[in-house]
C-alpha cells in the first residue's frame, strides 16, 4: 500500500496533530501516576476524547501507580484483554473489571 501524498502544509498539520495527541497522552499518565486522577475518571474521558481513546491499555496500566509491564500484563490476562488492545476497543466487563481493581 502506497501511502498518500501530502502537500508540505498536510504534512505539517499531521505532524503538529501527533505532536499535540503525544502531549495529551503524556499529561494523562502523569495525572494517573500521581494519583490525581483516577481510571474510573480516565475511562469516562476517553469516550469522547479519540486521542485517550487510542491509546494501549498496556500503557495505560503501566501509567498506574505500582504497576509495571509484568503486573499490567497479568491483569491484562486476567481480564481478557489482548496485548494489543486500545481503551476505545475495551467491552464493558473489560471496564467493570479494571476500574474494579484500580478505581
Amino acid at each position: 500500500m502506497v501511502p498518500p501524498v501530502l502537500t508540505q502544509e498536510q504534512r505539517a498539520d499531521a505532524l503538529a496533530q501527533a505532536a499535540q495527541a503525544r502531549t495529551r497522552r503524556a499529561e494523562v499518565k502523569v495525572a494517573l501516576k500521581s494519583g490525581s486522577m483516577r481510571l474510573s475518571e480516565f475511562l469516562d474521558a476517553a469516550k469522547g476524547d479519540e486521542v485517550l481513546g487510542k491509546m494501549k491499555v498496556v500503557s495505560l496500566l503501566q501509567s498506574m501507580p505500582r504497576v509495571g509491564a509484568t503486573t499490567a500484563s497479568a491483569v491484562m490476562a486476567q481480564v481478557g484483554v489482548s496485548s494489543s488492545r486500545r481503551v476505545r476497543g475495551l467491552g464493558a466487563h473489560q471496564r467493570a473489571e479494571l476500574i474494579r481493581r484500580f478505581g
